[in-house]
């Protein structure tokens, strides 16, 4: 489902136009984009993971590539060793629950809402996770941040 829901990511968007693209470690039995970050990279585009500097604050986004040295960071996700700092130009969010709305749940830290919301410029926010995911409404909050665009193995839906 994974390896559908990238192709299917790919060919909606111009991966070319994206320079930096971050994407997240998948855990919990997210749907895992690290193929497609590698490929990216391979490219010569740039790819960045987010990680948790301090709760409740934004995010920042490492640079990473293949092979580069990991640590574990908050949750015991992995993220690059060195502090590497890239603004995305798109940014792949992963979706535990998602609404035609473009609406997304993630594990309830409130992280990406507050990242996309103080981003200056905002990137282009990618929902990526599995069609069975979907609800009739998440009920967004005002602090909830529309997704440009939600992939699934099954679709692309732009709200």
């Amino acid at each position: 489902m994974a390896q559908e829901a990238c192709a299917r990511l790919m060919s909606a968007i111009d991966m070319e136009s994206i320079d930096v693209l971050a994407f997240c470690w998948p855990i919990k039995g997210e749907l895992d984009a690290r193929s497609m970050a590698a490929r990216h990279a391979a490219r010569g585009g740039r790819v960045a993971l987010p990680v948790v500097v301090a709760p409740s604050a934004p995010l920042e986004f490492w640079r990473w590539h293949p092979g580069i040295p990991m640590q574990t960071g908050v949750w015991n996700i992995p993220i690059p060793k060195a502090r590497d700092l890239l603004l995305p130009d798109a940014v792949i969010a992963p979706l535990v629950g998602f609404d035609r709305s473009g609406y997304r749940l993630g594990y309830g830290g409130g992280y990406f809402d507050r990242t996309l919301a103080a981003a200056s410029p905002r990137p282009c926010a990618i929902g990526l996770g599995y069609a069975d995911s979907e609800l009739p409404s998440i009920h967004p909050q005002p602090h909830d941040i529309r997704m440009n665009l939600i992939v699934t193995e099954k679709e692309v839906l732009i709200p």
